[in-house]
């Protein structure tokens, strides 16, 4: 191990070296790490962009085949971070960091080629789709990587950073796409397909080519810039956080908080695409589906500030309550089986809002995990890494079983029901151990 790249006297805790040493060092962690995270979640949320747009250039895929193909990277995103929850204290955060986003280059020149051939197969797109889940992978081990540099007093805030402009990765990819489909800076790789509607030439190979020179500037400026914490442990060792019950219901609210900000992140353009473009030809989808994940992105930076000075729970337990009201409102306002144009405005502001409370929602958890697990910051790192693994299923679960509660009751009313259950069963936990007065753990 070269001692160059391991800090063994970093504590956070004390606060003449943190004024003195400690907080240069983890502001300069936090901007390359949330660089790097921010290009982790563009490529991981690439698919939600390229299924939309296949079938326009020539691929005969069903639409059952688009929205597996758009569940691939979640799938991948959250078995990959299970792995990822304890890399950390093996390998530390240098390694991680520059390895994760070089290697990330191998999914994207794969998928730029891929779509240049109208013959390539759906079984070659979801091995892509499921190598872009590296880049949903990555949030847990930076975010707990994260959480070890920073003292708990700033430790919601600089989470919620983190996490919060990484999350606009998926809104840089909704939003440049369309403008960068348009341009040929890659043309001499002699690509180019013409959408058959309208004869228009676009570039879709420029959405996955472009990311490779900043993944690349990444990974070097990550391994000669950062160091690691050496906070060692096994893998065996750290399977200790799930002893600890709270574990569980920690992840419950992040499901209740991440999962259905990633999941709506992924669905939301083929929702679209699906309820309201048959009703109104004239709909972009990718016109209005960027603007929910940059407004939870949002969300969650700010409220990372106020999590740290009121508190996580009562901010989880707000986010729960507005999930089930905004949640049972899609469903019975008819907006999820619309028979008019007139309910888009409807549908798209309450999807929206939606958004907003899960970044509220995501910057009060993690707050709270450090302070649940505040006698261990290893094992609340590892809680942290976890939860955000199982949530990470998020785009998964929503594509598979939209897909299966339209082919059981012929809309996707089942699954939001399904959603409404989850937020009633989260908010009911957070709120009996984490924030009613008395409770086990307050935070």
């Amino acid at each position: 191990m070269n001692n160059s790249h391991w800090l063994t006297d970093y504590d956070p805790s004390n606060e003449e070296f943190w004024n003195k040493k400690g907080k240069k060092i983890a502001w300069k962690t936090l901007t390359i790490t949330t660089a790097a995270l921010t290009f982790s979640f563009a490529t991981w949320f690439l698919y939600s962009v390229v299924v939309i747009k296949l079938p326009h250039i020539g691929f005969k895929f069903t639409d059952d085949q688009l929205f597996w193909m758009a569940a691939m990277p979640g799938l991948a995103g959250g078995l990959l971070r299970i792995v990822n929850t304890f890399l950390i204290p093996i390998y530390g955060t240098r390694k991680i960091i520059s390895i994760s986003s070089l290697i990330k280059i191998i999914p994207l020149l794969m998928l730029g080629f891929a779509v240049m051939n109208p013959q390539t197969s759906f079984t070659y797109f979801m091995i892509i789709g499921f190598l872009l889940g590296i880049g949903g992978g990555d949030f847990s081990s930076f975010m707990p990587s994260t959480s070890l540099f920073f003292p708990k007093k700033s430790a919601g805030t600089a989470l919620g950073i983190q996490a919060g402009v990484g999350n606009f990765g998926v809104s840089l990819v909704q939003l440049l796409s369309p403008l960068i489909m348009s341009l040929t800076i890659f043309s001499f790789l002699g690509g180019g397909q013409i959408i058959a509607e309208t004869g228009k030439t676009i570039y879709l190979e420029n959405i996955a080519f472009i990311y490779v020179i900043p993944l690349l500037i990444i990974g070097i400026w990550a391994w000669f810039s950062l160091k690691s914490i050496p906070v060692k442990a096994s893998f065996k060792e750290q399977l200790d956080i799930f002893k600890d019950r709270h574990t569980l219901y920690c992840t419950m609210t992040y499901i209740m908080t991440f999962g259905i900000f990633a999941g709506f992140s992924a669905a939301f353009p083929l929702m679209i695409k699906n309820l309201y473009l048959p009703l109104d030809k004239n709909l972009a989808p990718l016109q209005y589906a960027f603007y929910g994940p940059l407004i939870g992105s949002a969300s969650r930076i700010i409220f990372g500030k106020v999590a740290d000075k009121i508190g996580g729970a009562l901010l989880t337990h707000i986010t729960g309550i507005s999930l089930i009201i905004l949640l049972t409102r899609l469903i019975l306002g008819g907006y999820l089986t619309p028979t008019s144009p007139d309910q888009f405005q409807g549908f798209l502001l309450i999807v929206l809002a939606i958004f907003f409370f899960t970044g509220v929602g995501n910057a009060a958890t993690f707050k709270q995990f450090p302070t649940i697990f505040a006698k261990s910051p290893r094992k609340a790192a590892g809680v942290i890494g976890f939860t955000s693994a199982i949530a990470a299923f998020g785009p998964f679960v929503f594509n598979v079983l939209i897909t299966q509660s339209r082919a059981i009751s012929g809309d996707a009313r089942l699954f939001f029901w399904f959603l409404v259950f989850g937020c009633v069963m989260a908010t009911g936990v957070n709120w009996y151990f984490y924030t009613r007065k008395g409770c086990e753990r307050p935070c």
